[in-house]
Parts: C-alpha cells; sequence; structure tokens
C-alpha cells in the first residue's frame, strides 16, 4: 500500500492530485532493480530516512562495503547506485545480511502504517512545518546549524509520536559553506554542489511532468520545482528554483543557504512562505495549522490571507483568519538574527503582492513595523511573524522572558516551549544498549516520563563507567584520523602527522566545545588566559580540549573567533591537546556529543535562547559546565553539572569574571573528579554526577517532552473540528 501525507493511504488523496507519494514509489522501484531480488528492501529502506535513527540503520548500508559508504557521505541512495554488483551478490548470499534488511523493511512497513494521533489535527489537515533549514542527516546538506537540526529533531519526533504534520523548506544544491582553515589560522569558505537525483528523495510530478508553482520575485515569475524527502511518517517537500524556466539570478535563489546578499535572502524567504503554501495547496494538502519555525517563513500567513481575499474576503478577515490558523517559534534574542528590509527592498522584491493582499504599500509594510506609522522603521519579518500568529513562543524559559521584552510595544503573548533533542538520533550505541537493558522495552517512547529514568539510579558504576570509555576511544579514534588527514593535506610527513595525532588519548578527561563561530558564543572564552589553559592541558592529570565550529561567510568577528583557538593550538609552547577541528558537521557533531566528558557552553547572557549541543551530550552521559543562560539555566541543580552563574557590566569584565569561573571549576573540581578512582578505577564521583544527569536532563529535554509541550498549548489554535479555513 502506498504511503502518502503524514500516513495516509495514496489511495485516499483527491484524484489528480499528487503529494509525491508516488514518486518515491517509483524511486524506490528505479533503484531496486539494481540490486539482487534478495536485497530489493534495500531501496525502501534508502529511500526513507527512518534508517538514520533505527538502530542498526546505518550498518545495513555499510555492511556492504564500508569504504564506499564513507565516500559517499553515508548517503544510502548514492551509495546503491556506486556500489558494485559483485558486492551486491556477494551480499545477496549472506543468510544474515539478507535477514537483517528483511526485518528492517518490515519494520519500516510497520512503522509509516501507523494510524495518525489522534486529536484536532488530522492526516487531511496537517500541521504545515516550515523552517528555512532541516538539519536531518549530514548526507542531505540544507542545514547550517542548531536551527535546522532542532528543525530535523522535531520532524523526526513528531513521525515517532505519529503526528499529522507535513514540512516545507528549500532545496540548496550548495547548502550551506565548507570549511578549510588556512596557515594563518583564518576560515575559508567552499561549496559543493549537490546533485538532488542522488538523494534521498523523488521530484514530484503530475501527469509525468514536474509539479511547479510560481511566485513573482523582483519583477519576474520564478518557476520552483517540489522535492520529497520522507522522514519517518513525515514529508519534507523542498522547493528548487534551479531549472532552466529561471532566469540565471532566479536559479540561484534557493542554491546557498543564508546568501549574504539581502535581496538574494528576502527571496528565499518570500519563495519559502509563499511558494511553500502554494506547492502545498497545489498537492492537495490544506494545512489546519501552519507552524513557522524562526521568522523566515513569515510570508507563508500572507500568503494564506492573499488567498481568502482573492475568494472574496475582507483583508481584516483574511488577516484574522490566517492568525488564527498560525503558530510561531522565535529562536535568537540576537539583532542580526531579526532581519529587518527597506521599503524598497520589499517592493523590488514583493512587487504588486499588496494589491493582491487587498492593501496599499503602506498597508503591507506597517504589517513589519514594531510602531505603526513609523515610516523611518524598516521591515521586519520577526514583527510580521508575530502579527500574524495566534501563539508566539521562544525556545527556553528565560528566552521567552527576554523576547516578551524585546517585542513589548507589539503587545502580543509570548510564552515558551523549551528545545529538546531526538534521543534515537543523539545517543549512541552503547549508552542505549545499557539503558535498554534497565529501563524496558520501548523507554524511548516514555521517555519524557521520569519514571522512565529511574532505573537508572540502579545501574552499576562500573557499567555507567565501562560505556563511557566506549564513547570516548570512539571520539579519540574520529579526532586521530582527522588529525592525520589535515596534517597530510598541509604538506607535513607521515611521521609527523602521525606522531600528533597519537598525542590524543582515549584515557584522558576529554573536554568538548562546539557552537557556531558567532561572537557572544565567546568560544575564545577558554583560550582567553593562555597560560592557565595550557598548564590544564600540559599537567600530569591533563585535559584534552577538541573545538568545532563555522562563522558565516561574511561573520569576520566569528572568524577572528576560530583565528584565536588556532593561535593558541599552533603556538609554540602548544602541548598538542588542543585541536580545533575543521569543516564541523553533523557526523563531526555526533562523534563529538558522544565521546565528551565535559561539555562546555560560555555565551554571553542573556544572548543563548536555548541551545541544544549540551542536552545531547548529556544523553551520552557527558557533563555540562556551561553558563546558567539558555536551557542550562533550567537544566542545572548543582548535582547533574556545573554553572556559571555569569553577572552583567561591561563585557570585558564579565569576561574576565567568567573566565576565571570556568578555568577554576575545571582546575578544583572537574578534573579531580575525572581522575580519583576506585579500586576498580571507577571514578565514583563522576559516575555520580553522570547518573544525575541522565536523570534529570533525559525526561526534561527530549524532544518527545518538546513535541508534547506544542501539542498541549497551541493544539487548540484549531478550531474544534479540526477544518481548513475558507
Amino acid at each position: 500500500m502506498l504511503i502518502g501525507r503524514a500516513g495516509v493511504p495514496a489511495e485516499g488523496r483527491p484524484r489528480g492530485l499528487s503529494d509525491g507519494a508516488a514518486d518515491i514509489e517509483r524511486a524506490v522501484t528505479d533503484l531496486s532493480l539494481r540490486l539482487p531480488s534478495r536485497l530489493a528492501g534495500l531501496a525502501r529502506l534508502a529511500c526513507n530516512y527512518r534508517w538514520s535513527w533505527t538502530p542498526g540503520g546505518a550498518h545495513l548500508f555499510a555492511q556492504l562495503d564500508q569504504r564506499r559508504w564513507d565516500a559517499c557521505g553515508e548517503n544510502p541512495v548514492r551509495m546503491l547506485q556506486e556500489v558494485s554488483p559483485s558486492v551486491l551478490e556477494h551480499a545477496a548470499h549472506d543468510d544474515g545480511c539478507v535477514a537483517r534488511v528483511a526485518a528492517a523493511t518490515r519494520e519500516l512497513h510497520g512503522y509509516v502504517s501507523a494510524p495518525p494521533r489522534p486529536g484536532p489535527l488530522t492526516a487531511e489537515h496537517p500541521v504545515a512545518f516550515f523552517c528555512s533549514e532541516y538539519g536531518v542527516h549530514r548526507s542531505l546538506p540544507i542545514y547550517s546549524g542548531g536551527l535546522g537540526v532542532l528543525a530535523g529533531d522535531i520532524l523526526k519526533e513528531a513521525s515517532d509520536q505519529a503526528v499529522p504534520l507535513v514540512a516545507v523548506g528549500l532545496l540548496y544544491r550548495q547548502g550551506y559553506c565548507r570549511q578549510r582553515i588556512d596557515r594563518s589560522g583564518w576560515q575559508q569558505e567552499y561549496w559543493v554542489d549537490t546533485d538532488p537525483d542522488r538523494l534521498p528523495g523523488a521530484l514530484v510530478t503530475r501527469a509525468n511532468r514536474p509539479l511547479t508553482v510560481r511566485v513573482n520575485l523582483a519583477g519576474r515569475d520564478v518557476v520552483a520545482q517540489i522535492w520529497r524527502v520522507d522522514i519517518g511518517r513525515v514529508p519534507l517537500y523542498l522547493l528548487d528554483t534551479d531549472i532552466p524556466e529561471n532566469h540565471p539570478v532566479d536559479r540561484w535563489i534557493a542554491n546557498r543557504l543564508y546568501v549574504g546578499e539581502h535581496r538574494m535572502r528576502l527571496s528565499q524567504y518570500a519563495l519559502l512562505g509563499i511558494g511553500g503554501l502554494r506547492a502545498l495547496r497545489a498537492m492537495g494538502i490544506e494545512p489546519g495549522m501552519l507552524h513557522l519555525n524562526e521568522g523566515h517563513p513569515a510570508f507563508a500567513p500572507l500568503e494564506m490571507a492573499r488567498a481568502a481575499v482573492e475568494r472574496g474576503s475582507s483583508l481584516d478577515d483574511a488577516l484574522a483568519m490566517a492568525r488564527g490558523r498560525t503558530i510561531f517559534t522565535t529562536h535568537t534574542p540576537v539583532p542580526a538574527g531579526n532581519e529587518a528590509y527597506g521599503p524598497g527592498e520589499i517592493l523590488e522584491v514583493l512587487g504588486n503582492f499588496h494589491e493582491r493582499l487587498g492593501t496599499d504599500v503602506t498597508g503591507l509594510l506597517e504589517l513589519g513595523r514594531v510602531r505603526r506609522g513609523d515610516l523611518s522603521e524598516p521591515f521586519g519579518i520577526t514583527p510580521l511573524a508575530l502579527r500574524l500568529s495566534a501563539a508566539a513562543n521562544g525556545v527556553s524559559k528565560r528566552h521567552g522572558q527576554v523576547a516578551r521584552d524585546m517585542w513589548a510595544e507589539l503587545d502580543i503573548p509570548i510564552g515558551h516551549v523549551t528545545n529538546g533533542v531526538h534521543v534515537p538520533t543523539w545517543m549512541a550505541g552503547p549508552m542505549r544498549e545499557l539503558l535498554d537493558r534497565y529501563l524496558g522495552k520501548g523507554w524511548q517512547s516514555r521517555a519524557a516520563d521520569p519514571r522512565t529514568w529511574q532505573p537508572v539510579a540502579k545501574i552499576p558504576d562500573a557499567e555507567i563507567w565501562e560505556v563511557r570509555q566506549q564513547l570516548r576511544a570512539g571520539l579519540i579514534e574520529a579526532v586521530r584520523l582527522r588529525v592525520v588527514a589535515d596534517r597530510l593535506s598541509r604538506g607535513e610527513p607521515a611521521h609527523l602527522a602521525d606522531r600528533a595525532a597519537q598525542v590524543f588519548d582515549p584515557n584522558l578527561l576529554t573536554v568538548g566545545l562546539a557552537r557556531r563561530l558567532a561572537t557572544y558564543k565567546r568560544t575564545a572564552l577558554i583560550v582567553r588566559d593562555r597560560g592557565r589553559l595550557l598548564r590544564l592541558l600540559a599537567s600530569d592529570r591533563p585535559i584534552q580540549l577538541l573545538v568545532a565550529g563555522k562563522a558565516h561567510p561574511s561573520d569576520d568577528g566569528g572568524k577572528r573567533v576560530g583565528q584565536e583557538i588556532m593561535e593558541t593550538q599552533a603556538g609554540p609552547d602548544s602541548t598538542g591537546r588542543l585541536v580545533f577541528l575543521a569543516d564541523y558537521d553533523m557526523g563531526l557533531a555526533a562523534h563529538l556529543v558522544a565521546g565528551a566528558d565535559i561539555w562546555l557552553n560560555v555565551p554571553r547572557p542573556p544572548l543563548e535562547a536555548s541551545g541544544t549541543s549540551g542536552m545531547k551530550a548529556a544523553m551520552n552521559g557527558g557533563l555540562n559546565l556551561s553558563v546558567l543562560d539558555g536551557w542550562w539555566e533550567e537544566g542545572c541543580n548543582g548535582e547533574n553539572g556545573w554553572g556559571i552563574g555569569s553577572s552583567g557590566g561591561d563585557d570585558y569584565a564579565q569576561d574576565e569574571r567568567d573566565a576565571d569561573a570556568l578555568y577554576g571549576l575545571l582546575e578544583n573540581e572537574v578534573v579531580p573528579l575525572f581522575y580519583d578512582r576506585d579500586q576498580q578505577g571507577v571514578p565514583t564521583g563522576m559516575v555520580r554526577r553522570i547518573r544525575a544527569s541522565l536523570m534529570t536532563v533525559g525526561p526534561q529535554f527530549s524532544a518527545t517532552r518538546m513535541v508534547h509541550d506544542y501539542l498541549e498549548r497551541y493544539g487548540e489554535v484549531l478550531d474544534r473540528d479540526g477544518r481548513p479555513p475558507r
């Protein structure tokens, strides 16, 4: 049976419309023709990202040819297209391999066939989740950082909970920038093309032709085709403008994520919101609710209102209707993250959209201004999203208050839903297997219930510590490989590259610090007192420090932060135990959050809206040492990690105090706790904190709890009968 949107049987769709389910089926069939019949199930598994969070899912493909799997960036479709026929034939004669594929195929069929979650949302009128980026897996490179990874976690958790949901984004053929570090320590960017025909997805068609929508941008009709990628039960629709029908400039609109050129970025947001809603309707999908994940897709409810006006509604009624169907999550208190555009830019990109909306230029611009009538104020996408939403929220308790203060003039209620992380994605195998033994079958579906985690108290110290040893060893192996590759690429002799890699030891206290390189995140705070840091790295009870992150190509301040780290790493008194790991992505992130003993996060309060990397580390038994901002202000209880209560004052004085507190905690508490062992070699004090962290962070900061909160707090945005707007 074909499965359509949010688990709806494909045969239940309106006749003549297509939501891409049949196109996915054709992609599965085409791919299976290359496989031996006994392995045909691999094609279906490859065309749904469910494998990426299923235990053993990656192994189904890696077992065929590990080197090819790695070379393909863990892209299962490309892997099956490239692996040699002889390898496939050999695997087809391996009864164990065949049995694993068959079992996984049956599991996937049962998973996607489950009925939708009961409630006001229905499969016929699902949530339409709009976001500018999605971090589902490293093989789908349409994300830059935390916002996208959170969006990916929401889709996966919505799938696991059978929430009727579809997602909308853009297909960036060059994605976000890749990163290399030059000899001066400065970030250099480059981009890599992605061929969508080799991704786990399919082009949505109708009558054997690509289904397209049109949006007038900057005076030209821009045509967008639609790709569908299945994330478990959730279809993700990606708009693509790189097609011959478009002007050469317009083909670039959806080419790179977060382009620096202002009008091009505004065109991306208009395409996402206006084109995204048109795409859903072209496929026969009438959303019951719009969820705007950050302000970038704020034109979606405006497009919903525009369609109602053209059907005969007044503008006020149309805006009220659209507002009543929309919720908005704001993610940043940093001004640069709340983008604003001049009136000329808005009119150049949107053209006569205001006329189709039933208003004049002033009426359109007023929707994006905090102060109505202030002609000097630019058009802000966050004020637009707030004005067009029935409910809005920040992403932690503190951020909710910060957002209310920021937008107080709008007099719009803003609550909060603290972020969480998708446990099956971010919890590494050894920790999951340990908890499977003690928490009982199906515990991950009950992750939001504190009672689920209570048996952690009974897990022997030695077993917890053994898992931590395994995870740290896996991280250090990955670091050594990267260090060797980096140094060889710079022309170093092989023996020197190997010597540098061997400095990293799986038995040493390992500290991770991986965030986007933005000045407010203060990544360089750890190298503020280089002498003090070097003593920590070189002592007889040393730490080893692993740092990663990218700066936006236009952010020289962020690049300077990375350069400060590199200067310390390359200094004449360096111990070699500090390394900046270039080209941070979801693959490297999975190693870091699994293996780091201590996770650092030192943003300048109150600019950390939430943060989620520390949650991921905690799910693997890592301990957080963080400024009390964002999620950690809620999560830290004094026994499950360490908090730095950063005070105000000028930036220099604040940085001095916070750096001193950071070094002091590492020197006086963290290092002794890690290296003081009992007779069995177990650091019982450290394990006590690990246990407390798992039992508190686990239920409170899982995506299971987060999605529950969204459904409970904002499900009432819908009419009781769940009908879509007319």
